[in-house]
């Protein structure tokens, strides 16, 4: 470690205990996602005999499960135990395919934007040793106090190793949220046909498999990401301070501060990814998802997976790529912006950096959080498991609870242990009034924490049919397609005033205790209990794509019967995972805004400046136009695939009488290469706004641009979110035997809204959360070229 004193506080102080802690999470969070991918290789895919059945089964006599299984002895069983392969391999294959042409552009983008991060970073030109500004200083340079006026003076010099260590943090960034989304779908496809294996044997198994899957993605992502960004702070520290012989504290703190500004690369990179991956797989899984129900459920009045439509291996293949690797994506991204955004803003501070191990506070909250999700995940699936249809939702939203409620003394314990008594985050002089204090801190991380727990109640209240909003809209089929329009619509706008209220008051309350730093531990208290989120998130499209391979299987309704209660489960705690990214995506890109306004040297931005207020309108308008070229998109990919089916069962004979196989690979294809064709305009449009913006009018009306973005995208996000929750599961409401069940009228109208939201709930809603950070990133990472080299900047003088 570097010998650097500030204030007599050797900066080792407990960095090594910081680091036991950080590495050992990570270790426990790969160590446990592998030991329960290994359980779930103990389950064999195949149809269960009655006579097969152990002693723990939850089977009973005269069930209709077992009636089922006394079916499928002999030959029978064999026939559909083939079929449980060979739909697995189907939707493996197309998952695959997808990924694999999705992630070969995701390369060539790493390759040409790190180029350009590079170039543009490096060629800012106000990279000047720090030293250098005490040639004309009145400042000694031993004194102890920092003077925040000369932190924020840039001065001249060359910006290229600060560029390639940027670039570097950001190819980091871009092929970790890849790897983290592969994973994703790999486990998610692997585990999909053994909970509906495990659907012959009962509730327990079915849910368990289910959420091991779940628990596979959640803990590898969260500890993956925590692991990378550790060791690139490491091998950055090592380069930018060890190396160094700094002999002032104002040049340590210089250091230290160009340090984290280029760590931020990484979390450019992640929501670079995250953006392709949620706009390119929620257009695939919409567009067969759209196309599938359109033609079967509406026009030839078949069931949902139904193996005779073509679309339904797409569709099945959708939830992977969308649900599964796409969520994946945007989380990451969401844990490497909001650590990046913390980071920057903790450079501000003479404090912090006395001792090493309070700069690395936001990575402690993160490894904090794998250590009690991993404790809160036994009650799931050991300490209290599903033993009955009414458990599932309950077991479920405790995960929740739970996590919420151990995390809580658990980052009171990591603030007391690694925060200074008080400390000075902001970019100008603070008064003995104005420092923060550990107990400070606690209460930001604390505030997020709880503020995510009410926005995950509050979206189970709006989309589960368990409660009276989804009801009234299930109940409003009635009278036909529009009135459930009407109803679902009037349930998203209204869905949005208590988390909005929340955050709010979330934001307001971080930044009275810790200025921008408070909300950006805000965003990461959000997003401590990401393992258990994206568990319990994941463990929704696992169940629906079980539902579909029974359906196609034809394991029997009973089993059908358990998938479908998983499902509807399931679609709520997607909603409810929606709504921690969509919550956390707020914090974070107004902490990245806050980390981009004192990088740029400011203290405040005036709205009432003419060119910030234009640009606010701007912004303000961007989530509508990114939502209308989503939406157009899929409903464009939509339109290739309803066409594609309607051929396919005109001009396939015996198709509809089930004697012969639909051309399933010619749908996957279909919606591959649309939702690719499809994702390159939305995303230029995230990625070319802000750096236009910020070139051509300066950074003051990039600003605006930003502010503008998360106002209006944090609320149509939500709202869309959660009218396509409530439509899908209004729908599922009715198919459970309300309202005349499946196949009556008021089903055909529930089909319908559940078609329009299917776009605004799995596409367009949450691509807004990349919208919202990417765009704050991206003028985060090249905001001292745009302060060096705007058209804006270069006219006034």
């Amino acid at each position: 470690m570097a010998s650097v004193e500030i204030e007599n506080v050797d900066i080792a102080g407990n960095y090594f205990l910081a680091m036991i802690i950080i590495v050992g999470a990570s270790a426990l969070g790969i160590g446990f996602a592998f030991v329960l991918s290994q359980s779930l290789k103990k389950i064999k895919v195949r149809a269960v005999a009655v006579n097969e059945r152990n002693g723990s089964s939850t089977l009973h006599e005269g069930s209709s499960l077992v009636n089922e299984a006394q079916k499928m002895e002999g030959s029978s069983s064999e026939s559909t135990t083939m079929k449980l392969i060979e739909i697995h391999d189907a939707i493996s294959r197309g998952a695959n395919s997808f990924l694999w042409a999705e992630y070969k552009i995701c390369f060539l983008f790493i390759v040409c934007f790190g180029a350009l991060v590079f170039v543009l970073v490096g060629s800012a030109g106000n990279c000047g040793e720090a030293r250098s500004s005490f040639e004309f200083s009145k400042v000694d340079p031993t004194d102890s106090t920092i003077n925040p006026d000369l932190l924020q003076e840039r001065l001249s010099g060359s910006c290229w190793s600060e560029g390639l260590f940027t670039t570097i943090a950001f190819v980091a960034g871009g092929i970790t949220s890849i790897f983290s989304g592969y994973i994703g779908m790999k486990i998610a496809v692997y585990t999909n046909v053994r909970t509906a294996v495990c659907a012959q044997s009962g509730w327990t198994e079915s849910f368990n498999s289910a959420f091991r899957g779940g628990a596979v993605m959640g803990f590898s992502l969260c500890a993956l990401a925590l692991s990378v960004l550790f060791v690139l702070i490491t091998i950055f520290y090592w380069y930018l301070v060890d190396s160094q012989n700094l002999e002032t504290n104002i040049e340590s703190a210089y250091v230290y501060r160009v340090l984290f500004e280029c760590i931020a690369g990484y979390g450019l990179g992640g929501s670079c990814i995250a953006m392709f991956g949620r706009v390119g797989g929620g257009i695939y899984t919409k567009a067969a998802d759209v196309g599938a129900d359109l033609v079967g459920k509406v026009e030839k009045d078949i069931p949902e997976d139904d193996p005779r439509n073509p679309a339904t291996i797409a569709d099945n293949v959708g939830d992977n790529v969308g649900d599964i690797a796409g969520m994946g994506a945007d989380l990451f991204g969401s844990f490497a912006e909001s650590t990046c955004a913390a980071l920057v803003l903790a450079s501000l501070s003479k404090e912090l950096q006395a001792n090493f191990s309070s700069l690395m506070y936001p990575l402690l909250i993160s490894a904090a959080g794998i250590v009690v999700c991993f404790f809160t995940s036994f009650v799931a699936t050991d300490w209290s498991p599903v033993r009955k249809e009414e458990d599932v939702e309950k077991v479920l939203k405790y995960q929740l609870v739970i996590s919420t409620v151990l995390l809580t003394p658990v980052i009171f314990v990591i603030s007391f242990m690694f925060l200074p008594d008080e400390f000075c985050v902001s970019n100008v002089a603070c008064t003995s009034q104005t420092m923060s204090t550990w107990k400070g801190a606690f209460m930001c991380v604390a505030s997020g924490l709880w503020s995510g727990l009410l926005i995950g109640l509050v979206t189970e209240y709006y989309t589960s049919h368990s409660y009276s909003p989804v009801r009234e809209v299930a109940q409003s089929t009635k009278t036909g397609a529009a009135t459930v329009i009407i109803y679902g619509l009037a349930l998203g706008y209204v869905s949005t005033i208590i988390p909005v209220a929340a955050l709010g008051l979330t934001i307001f309350v971080s930044y009275k205790l810790a200025f921008m730093y408070g909300v950006a531990l805000a965003a990461l208290g959000m997003l401590s209990s990401l393992s258990i989120g994206l568990t319990i998130d994941a463990y929704g499209p696992i169940t629906d794509n079980a539902g579909g391979i029974a359906e196609m299987a034809g394991l029997g309704s009973g089993v059908r019967h358990i998938t479908d209660t998983l499902d509807a489960a399931g679609n709520t705690t997607a909603a409810i995972g929606k709504g921690f990214a969509i919550g956390s995506a707020a914090l974070v890109s107004l902490a990245l805004f806050g980390a981009f306004v004192a990088r740029i040297g400011e203290t405040h931005v005036d709205i009432m400046n003419p060119l910030v207020f234009a640009f606010l309108l701007f912004g303000s308008m961007l989530p509508y136009w990114f939502s209308a070229m989503t939406m157009k998109s899929v409903g464009v990919a939509a339109m290739e695939m309803v066409v594609e089916v309607r051929k396919q069962f005109a001009q396939i004979p015996g198709l509809m009488e089930g004697t012969a196989k639909p051309n399933y690979e010619r749908c996957v294809d279909i919606a591959t290469q649309a939702s690719l064709r499809q994702m390159v305009a939305p995303a230029l449009l995230v990625i070319l706004a802000p750096l236009l913006t910020g070139y051509l009018f300066g950074v003051h009306a990039l600003s605006g641009l930003l502010a503008g973005g998360l106002c209006s995208g944090v609320q149509m996000a939500i709202s869309a979110s959660n009218t396509g929750g409530a439509w899908d599961n209004a729908k599922k409401y009715i198919e459970s035997g309300a309202y005349g069940g499946k196949g009556s009228d008021c089903h055909k109208a529930a089909v319908v809204g559940d078609t329009v939201g299917d776009p605004l709930k799995d596409t367009s809603g949450p691509a807004l959360n990349i919208l919202m950070k990417l765009m704050a990133i991206l003028s985060l990472v090249f905001a001292d070229f745009f302060v060096s080299h705007s058209l804006a900047r270069s006219m006034k003088t």
